[in-house]
């Protein structure tokens, strides 16, 4: 009888396990919504594996929802809420959002298709802000293994190393940046003060979404990619870029809204030479802000760092 109860209690621990496994839940971390704070969510069907809460509705939603929100074969949500698709082209470098006191391009990997065209990904990006330069981008990576960290950062070209765990963050003084990891690995919020948040995860093609969308992914490369999430604070009328326009005051969406897969064109106006080229045919960065005076950036004091940039602060 003994033996049977301990098998009977394993039975129903595994089985608990597989039902706590089947879906990821994510939790509001902000302790300033004590009703939600803390509570695992179940992530929505649209987003199984990965989603954020909303603590003051304390629901959860898929972060490539919502508005600024540029994630897979790039699907983009603009500032209007509406979705559309920019390929543009494998290899190159393309305008996201270009304004008078930041400039933001991405680099496009890809692969082509038997439909005559590129699949393509974002795989970096580069944000140039005041006189400095954050690049963001996804390593290359054959065999996806969750618990290793594929994300590369740099600030003015030197390596940046946050350690790794949920909260760890790195300040670099009289810059107004400031990066988060909002998990173990593969994910981060960089905040330029006054200007942008940015949302960036490192994810793979996985072999169900190569076999649904024919990407025909070898065992060699998984394609890692970003899926970027942006909320801007405060945007001119003069901003431009793929994503950048949809935030101008009545903007008005060239796309087909019907259509099962929206396109927006016009590459040849967003292309850049290179990803932290302002030479794109639209760029307004550093131009001349009328209305308004671009905010000086916060400084941050936290402690000291051995050989390299900025400042590390753990939880």
């Amino acid at each position: 009888m003994k033996y049977f109860c301990v098998i009977l209690v394993a039975l129903i621990s595994c089985f608990f396990c597989d039902h706590v496994s089947a879906g990821a839940r994510a939790r509001c971390m902000d302790p300033y919504f004590g009703n939600c704070y803390g509570i695992p969510l179940k992530c929505p069907p649209g987003c199984p594996k990965l989603c954020e809460v909303d603590c003051k509705a304390c629901k959860p939603y898929c972060d490539c929802d919502k508005p600024g929100a540029v994630c897979q074969d790039p699907r983009f949500i603009g500032g209007d809420g509406i979705m559309f698709y920019f390929h543009g082209r494998k290899e190159k470098d393309f305008c996201l959002v270009t304004n008078p006191d930041i400039h933001i391009n991405a680099h496009f990997i890809g692969k082509k298709g038997n439909k005559g065209r590129d699949f393509t990904w974002v795989q970096s990006i580069g944000a140039s802000f005041g006189s400095h330069q954050l690049y963001v981008g996804a390593r290359n990576v054959a065999n996806w293994t969750q618990s290793e960290d594929y994300m590369h950062i740099q600030f003015d070209g030197v390596d940046v190393n946050i350690p790794l765990g949920n909260g760890e963050m790195w300040f670099f003084p009289d810059s107004g940046l400031t990066i988060k990891r909002v998990g173990q690995t593969n994910s981060i919020v960089a905040e330029v003060v006054g200007v942008v948040k940015i949302r960036v995860r490192v994810v793979p093609i996985t072999k169900e979404e190569s076999r649904v969308h024919g990407y025909d992914i070898k065992e060699e490369d998984c394609f890692a990619h970003l899926e970027l999430s942006f909320k801007f604070s405060s945007l001119s009328n003069l901003v431009d870029g793929v994503l950048g326009q949809t935030y101008v005051p009545g903007y008005r969406s060239r796309v087909k809204m019907g259509a099962t897969m929206p396109i927006m064109g016009g590459a040849e106006k967003f292309a850049s030479s290179h990803l932290f080229a302002t030479d794109c045919a639209v760029s307004k960065f550093g131009f001349r802000r009328e209305g308004a005076e671009l905010e000086d950036p916060r400084t941050v004091t936290c402690g000291a760092t051995e050989g390299g940039v900025g400042i590390v602060c753990r939880r």
